[in-house]
């Protein structure tokens, strides 16, 4: 759950003023230019429009999302860039929905009254391997519609999910209301995502829309008339309960299966037929299996049955009666198989036991009669449940065999005879080489399969010997002797048909229901088709897809395997909404056909129906359907059609001329991968047809939702609104750009979409903070070296993004121009000690609002207008990127990886030693490095580098094996005491050639390491928080680092200096700048001193402005109390050409400049000079405010005598401050502050606000020194003297008392030495622990007076009330 939701209410609230800027300015419509140009700069992309029985999902805001990003691109481009949207409601579904609504509604009422049941959750059918098929990227495993129902059995469930309540359900049963109220929601939640569409061309389809009507009916005449569409009988996808075709959209799962082809192989049962079979006899009985591999039938042994699976024996048209399962005559009584269409005339229903030992009659076998035995694992959802046995090519059927054969007592069981089983043997029919001639015998054996439940072997035996049997066997049998299998299939096939002893039979490849809920068949149809199977088209088809691009090659392949097959397409249809067949009006056109080249409508649809989706208003042109004619479109899209004769305005048909030929064709189609095998390949076609060839098309995979599949019934799903209002449009386009480019899955992760608002907020409001401090930001010559790398960074981003958006591959288009973009902004500010350049900055925004601009559009157009641009983003050009220096860029690579390996190495420095005793201390932070780096690798890397380059160079950019590079290797002698180590160099060499390319062969950096190191010097010192850092050439170090050290790859040695502590203490008031304990060093500088104190104190942003003092009078001086205004009294500057000195045995620090050497003492002053703001800052308890204009005080004050004359030393900020928080202090005119002073000029304590008068009260209270009085310093105090010798117990309550504890306390053990280090550490008092337990202890009465003695004189104060008028200047 979030927390809050500022930042999303943020950039909705963008998103809606940028969506009323572009709608009020018009700046997706786009018309085709008035004069005619033979230079096109155009675009027109296209989606296919989704289909409205719901609310549009992610899963289209995915797809259509590419279109969105190409379109944004384009347009930076420079082109005149379309993007049209049209909704699509052809076909069976709405009007399916709508029947459903009403039968439901007759049935249980309005609104309806369910029954109660149960919810019966769907197994999913366990997946048989039948047959190995080669796997498909581009097919969907999963229907589109198979999950849009969620878990509702009910329609009226169904809508009531999507929010609707039952007075809006109930007009729901008339389709044409799903027309009217679905169309706009789709236009309003893709408005509310921002895509460019041209929304004056969108329309919906079927006969409601007059106009596109009118197109889709001379398409089809179109056409006919060009021979591409016939008549007749032919296989297809059949729903016996709606009476027609079933294809791809009216289906409810099954999206995508076609028809499969077996071959029905007749097995002539013998007499004496089985005892439940009798009443047959004198009838021509068959078991019928159908077998996708009809070559194998040569070596039959026998068939399968399963005994407790139920069949049926029919009569076919023919007389004969077949024995089958029930599922698959259904299907064959729509083949043709039975006198009456759908009718199977069911002799008797036998069960597989009543069948099994009957003798069979089979063909092509060498056995005269086989018969039928059991098996176990037969599945009825595929083929008829009779199977033909090939025991030599099957591993089902050998494993099956043998279990049978081994087996007594399961013959028995079944009352198989041993005259049955015992004499087959398996029969060599095919050649397979690796596995002989008895390839299941032989794989069954070697996988150690025992029997046919071992299922899992069995699947990857078949694995093994179907696909190569069929690429790579040889037929063994007379008269097929020496033919490859695949090369006699249909043959063989053939004879068997021609000979009566089998036949062709189809059915789906896997389940099809229909969206009525039937499960569909094979049917043998007479409808009207498209005939795809046409060679000359088909080639048309080819020569497209040669110069189609794909952006993918899988898709490329998909395509052409789809070429290869695709037959006949049933493009009609008697029940759901549409067009009429022009011709045959009792026919509507299915959905899959009228949606093929709608693309070319786009481009006169606003001039005809003027945005109105239903084509129901009036015309901008005011031309009526009716005068649409075959010949007034054929003016519009063929160049050669002559003028027809209409009365339309001659000027208004060629305007629509106009718009179609500048137009057409397609840039870019883009889809999801499931479209593949049908639309997109129609689409193709079609487009050959009318003579426009697309030029590409974008095939995207599905996508995730959080890793898992989109559902509704598992409640893993998002409307593309829900989504909006949940991420913000940008934030959702973000993780759609994110999600994936290629045909696999992509996956939409939500935590990706919260970090986009997160990541997109930061940016919009580090632009706001750059724009308000830009002052701030460092102007002169932008010449610095990471200057120089940004730049560079900068231009290889935006032609690393330009080519990412031009493949469509927005994933990484958003990795380089954002993610890698920021990223090198980000690497820039921290590597540029020196601050950032405010024309680098500014440029990098730019850049940035631009290559981010396709796939956010509205905080792009946002920050555009912040950087102060008149014209709107739509209208601005892609940036032009300057020159890369590669080299430069890979040597802040290596600096950074420099720095990450220092990091490591320090980390490892600093661990403790191991140590057997367990008493590890860990090593004390080091304070300099030197880093080593080499000009050259060492001897023997020199020579393996040699090597590899001289093979590399002769062996065309390749390196020979590492055998052989190893024997040429060790035949040099000056490598035979390296060769443990050569040889894993030459891997990391091989590896390194595979990433980086053949630079990790050079024998020298192609930069200067040391140079580039030395440059960021500070940087690297800082980021190591480390004094100093030299970089020396590895030739100047020991053998053991020559050794280590190679180009690239410097070699580091952390040490720690002797440094002595000093405090450096900021006397300014109210700036928030401590007192901080610095380490001072040997040979230190101002400059070093400044950085370490940085380090420690991070409120110094500007090293720059920090003034670095010293005390005049080092002893005293630390004393004297700061007077406001005057913090540089009494001290002196350290210069930048001082040196420090230390003295680590008697702790001292000495400074020396211009021959003069001066003790420090433990003080330094430092004064930071940029602090200009009205800036409240709280300390302790007491707020002080800086006055932002310069101002004159007159100050009053009036002082109450202290009430103790002992001086008091000054109060350091890391103190703990009591009462009023503050300092207190005075001045006698020398600095030294006094309580006797009597006059001069006392500090000011508060600062108050302008035009007001204030009076401070300030109590300051002694702190600091010895104890006031020693131990035996008892006469000081009588009383208290007196108390501690009679009644110690006495003075110690009462110690407790002021003290501020319970005066219980004292009844505690250890209560009195815990008070003594209490009071000491309260007063900043000298000692130490152990001290303190001896007095308590030894001297317990003595040292109760002591502390009472102390807490009386520390507690008592001095107060000083201080009025200040403030007058501004």
């Amino acid at each position: 759950e979030r927390k809050g939701t500022a930042k999303l209410d943020f950039l909705r609230k963008i998103e809606k003023e940028i969506q009323q800027k572009w709608e009020k300015e018009k700046a997706f419509e786009c018309d085709a230019p008035v004069a005619e140009t033979q230079n096109k700069n155009k675009y027109l992309v296209t989606f296919p429009y989704p289909y409205m029985n719901g609310r549009l999902h992610l899963g289209h805001t995915f797809c259509l999302s590419k279109c969105e990003f190409a379109m944004g691109y384009q347009r930076l481009k420079g082109k005149q860039c379309l993007f049209p949207f049209g909704l699509h409601c052809t076909g069976m579904p709405i009007k399916a929905c709508a029947d459903k609504l009403k039968r439901e509604m007759e049935l249980y009422g309005n609104p309806p009254q369910f029954p109660d049941e149960d919810e019966e959750e769907a197994e999913e059918k366990p997946k048989t391997v039948d047959e190995i098929i080669i796997k498909d990227k581009a097919k969907g495993k999963k229907s589109k519609a198979a999950a849009k129902a969620g878990g509702s059995k009910f329609q009226w469930d169904i809508m009531k999910s999507l929010g609707l309540t039952d007075k809006e359900i109930e007009k729901f049963a008339d389709a044409e209301h799903w027309l009217d109220y679905f169309p706009p929601l789709a236009v309003e939640d893709l408005k509310n995502m921002g895509v460019k569409v041209d929304w004056r061309r969108s329309f919906i389809t079927t006969d409601v829309n007059p106009f596109y009507d009118s197109f889709v009916r001379w398409q089809f005449v179109t056409l006919k008339e060009r021979k591409k569409i016939k008549f007749g009988k032919r296989y297809t996808i059949y729903s016996p309960k709606d009476g027609q075709p079933c294809m791809d959209h009216d289906r409810q799962t099954g999206e995508g299966v076609g028809p499969q082809e077996y071959t029905l192989i007749k097995m002539k049962m013998l007499e004496p037929y089985p005892a439940k079979l009798s009443a047959l006899k004198g009838k021509n009985v068959f078991l019928v299996a159908a077998t996708l591999r009809p070559e194998t039938m040569f070596g039959q042994t026998n068939c399968w049955a399963r005994p407790d699976m139920k069949y049926i024996a029919f009569e076919t048209a023919s007389g004969d009666v077949f024995i089958c399962t029930q599922r698959s005559a259904r299907n064959m009584s729509y083949q043709g198989f039975t006198k009456e269409n759908g009718v199977v005339p069911v002799v008797m229903q036998i069960m597989g036991q009543d069948i099994l030992g009957c003798g069979l009659s089979a063909p092509l076998t060498s056995y005269k009669t086989i018969y039928a035995l059991p098996m176990l694992t037969i599945k009825e959802d595929k083929g008829t449940g009779v199977v033909t046995s090939v025991p030599s090519d099957a591993p089902d059927d050998i494993a099956a065999l043998r279990d049978i054969k081994k087996k007594q007592a399961l013959r028995e069981k079944y009352g198989i005879k041993d005259h049955m089983v015992l004499p087959f043997e398996p029969v060599p029919i095919i050649e397979i080489p690796g596995y002989g001639n008895l390839s299941a015998p032989l794989v069954c054996d070697e996988l150690k399969i025992q029997s046919q439940n071992d299922k899992e072997k069995l699947a990857e035996a078949k694995e093994k010997v179907y696909l190569k049997g069929f690429y790579e066997g040889i037929m063994l049998v007379d008269g097929f002797k020496g033919k490859k299998v695949q090369d006699v299939k249909k043959p063989i096939q053939k004879m068997m048909v021609d000979k009566g002893e089998a036949l062709i039979y189809m059915e789906p490849e896997k389940q099809v229901m229909s969206r009525s809920a039937d499960e569909c068949v094979v049917a043998l149809c007479d409808q009207w088709y498209l005939d795809y199977g046409d060679k000359e088209w088909k080639q048309q088809a080819m020569n497209v897809l040669e110069s189609l691009e794909t952006f993918c090659d899988e898709t490329r392949k998909n395509f052409e395997a789809t070429l290869a097959w695709l037959q006949e397409h049933a493009c009609s249809r008697t029940y759901g909404l549409g067009t009429r067949l022009p011709w045959d009006e009792q026919w509507l056109i299915e959905s899959l056909s009228d949606s093929t080249i709608y693309m070319a409508y786009y481009t006169v649809a606003h001039l005809l129906q003027g945005g109105v989706l239903n084509g129901q208003g009036p015309s901008p042109l005011g031309i009526r359907p009716e005068q649409m004619t075959k010949e007034v479109w054929d003016y519009i899209f063929f160049k050669t059609a002559p003028l027809p004769k209409t009365t339309i305005p001659e000027q208004h048909l060629q305007k629509l001329r106009r718009e179609f030929e500048y137009w057409y064709p397609v840039d870019a189609r883009v889809s999801g991968k499931d479209l593949v095998p049908n639309h997109l390949s129609y689409y193709l076609y079609n487009h050959v047809a009318i003579g426009k060839w697309p030029k590409a098309v974008r095939a995207n995979g599905h996508l995730l939702l959080n890793s898992e599949k989109m559902s509704k019934s598992t409640g893993n799903f998002l409307t593309l609104t829900q989504a909006v209002t949940k991420f913000s449009a940008d934030g959702m386009r973000l993780a759609l750009a994110d999600a994936g480019d290629t045909v696999e899955d992509a996956n939409f992760v939500e935590a990706m979409a919260d970090a986009g608002i997160l990541r997109l907020y930061t940016w919009v409001e580090w632009v706001k903070e750059m724009i308000a401090n830009q002052n701030n930001l460092r102007t002169g010559p932008a010449d610095t070296f990471n200057d120089r790398v940004f730049t560079s960074e900068m231009n290889s981003g935006i032609i690393k993004t330009e080519q990412h958006y031009e493949k469509m591959m927005y994933k990484e288009a958003l990795k380089s121009g954002f993610f890698e973009f920021q990223a090198a902004k980000d690497k820039y500010r921290e590597l540029a000690i020196e601050g950032m350049h405010r024309d680098l900055v500014f440029q990098f925004i730019e850049n940035q609002t631009l290559l981010l601009a396709p796939i956010c559009p509205h905080l792009c157009e946002y920050t555009w207008t912040l950087l102060g641009k008149t014209n709107s983003l739509m209208k601005a050009s892609w940036p032009v990127a300057g020159p890369v220096d590669e080299i430069l860029i890979r040597s802040s690579q290596y600096l950074m990886e420099t720095a990450h390996d220092l990091r490591l190495r320090l980390k490892a420095y600093m661990q403790p030693p191991k140590n057997k005793k367990g008493d590890n201390k860990p090593t004390a932070k080091p304070s300099h490095c030197t880093i080593y780096v080499a000009k050259s690798y060492p001897p023997w890397q020199h020579s393996a580098l040699s090597l590899l380059g001289k093979h590399y160079k002769n062996n065309n950019k390749t390196l020979p094996d590492n055998k052989v590079i190893a024997m040429e290797l060790g035949a040099m002698p000056e490598l035979k005491k390296y060769m443990k180590r050569v040889m894993p160099f030459v891997a990391m060499i091989k590896d390194n050639l595979e990433k980086n390319g053949p630079r990790v062969l050079d024998l020298e950096l192609e930069f200067d390491e040391r140079a580039v190191l030395l440059e960021n010097i500070v940087y690297l010192t800082n980021s190591l928080e480390l004094d100093q850092i030299d970089v020396l050439f590895a030739s100047e170090a020991d053998d053991k680092v020559k050794e280590d050290c190679c180009p690239g790859k410097p070699f580091s040695v952390f040490r720690s200096e002797p440094g002595v502590s000093v405090s450096l203490l900021n006397p300014q008031p109210c700036n928030g700048l401590f007192t901080t304990r610095i380490e001072i060093r040997q040979g230190d500088s101002k400059d070093s001193i400044i950085r370490r104190l940085s380090k420690m104190n991070r409120g110094i942003k500007d090293l720059s402005k920090v003034k670095l003092m010293r005390f005049e009078d080092p002893l005293l001086g630390p004393r004297r109390v700061p007077v406001l205004g005057k913090e540089e009294q009494g001290k002196l500057p350290v210069s930048e050409k001082s040196v420090f000195h230390i003295n680590v045995e008697d702790k001292k620090v000495h400074l020396s400049d211009n021959g003069l050497k001066v003790d420090i003492g433990d003080t330094l002053i430092y004064l930071v000079h940029y602090l200009k703001k009205h800036t409240p800052v709280t300390m302790g308890k007491l707020t002080h405010a800086f006055p932002s204009a310069p101002c004159q005080s007159e100050e009053f004050v009036t002082r109450r005598r202290p009430n103790s004359q002992h001086d008091l030393p000054l109060l350091s900020s890391e103190h703990n401050m009591e009462d009023s928080g503050g300092r207190a202090a005075g001045d006698n005119g020398e600095g030294n502050w006094s309580p006797h002073s009597d006059g001069g000029e006392l500090p000011v304590l508060t600062q108050p606000g302008l035009g007001v008068t204030t009076t401070t009260v300030t109590t300051i209270t002694q702190t600091g020194g010895d104890w006031s009085t020693g131990l035996f310093e008892v006469c000081s105090d009588s009383s208290t003297c007196l108390m501690g010798a009679f009644v110690p117990c006495c003075l110690d309550l009462s110690l407790a008392h002021q003290y501020g504890e319970c005066l219980c306390l004292p009844l505690l053990p250890g209560s009195t030495f815990a008070m003594r280090v209490g009071v000491r550490e309260r007063f900043k008092i000298r000692g130490n622990v152990c001290e303190d337990w001896a007095t308590v202890y030894f001297c317990y009465p003595l040292a109760l007076c002591q502390m009472i003695r102390e807490m009386k004189k520390r507690l008592k104060s001095q107060t000083y009330s201080v009025s200040t008028a403030l007058e501004c200047s």
